[in-house]
């Protein structure tokens, strides 16, 4: 069921057909990444990506979505990539160390190849919160890719 939030944020119609999309899915906390995929995917299709377009790696972790989205980046098949995974915070500081570098090295990776990779690692305090921002969320790193690829796109045009 949608949220009142999510009721209120109109989608966008970027058009995806002919772009290839990586997606990297953690498999910490499975529930919460399968609703991120499910909402991603979702709105890859509104938006005209074919599935035949569309690679999915799962990783175990968010720290271990850095590596694959690295590679995936290298191998130059990929117009986007987009990272889907989830963060509780626990009783240590291990969920500090988890969110700051995952984050940091997504943002590496699109530094250092070109490639952009829309960031939908959620860091939550509880499980939640998870759950009210996956279906959003999913949805959001798919836009968020598609309009990354076309202002890269537009720019290289100058």
């Amino acid at each position: 069921m949608a949220t009142d939030f999510e009721k209120s944020v109109t989608r966008t119609t970027t058009n995806g057909a002919g772009l290839r999309i990586g997606i990297v899915q953690s498999r910490f906390n499975p529930h919460i990444g399968e609703g991120l995929l499910n909402a991603c995917l979702e709105q890859l299709r509104q938006s005209q990506v074919a599935e035949a377009d569309i690679d999915i790696m799962t990783v175990p972790g968010a720290l271990e979505s850095p590596l694959m989205l690295n590679e995936m980046a290298l191998t130059g098949a990929y117009d986007g990539l987009i990272a889907l995974g989830c963060i509780v915070r626990g009783e240590t500081y291990h969920f500090e160390i988890v969110a700051n570098e995952s984050a940091r090295c997504v943002s590496d990776i699109q530094i250092n190849t070109g490639i952009p990779v829309a960031n939908a690692i959620l860091t939550t305090e509880n499980e939640q919160q998870a759950i009210d921002r996956m279906t959003i969320k999913g949805a959001e790193a798919a836009q968020v890719v598609l309009e990354m690829i076309q202002s890269l796109k537009r720019l290289s045009k100058h």
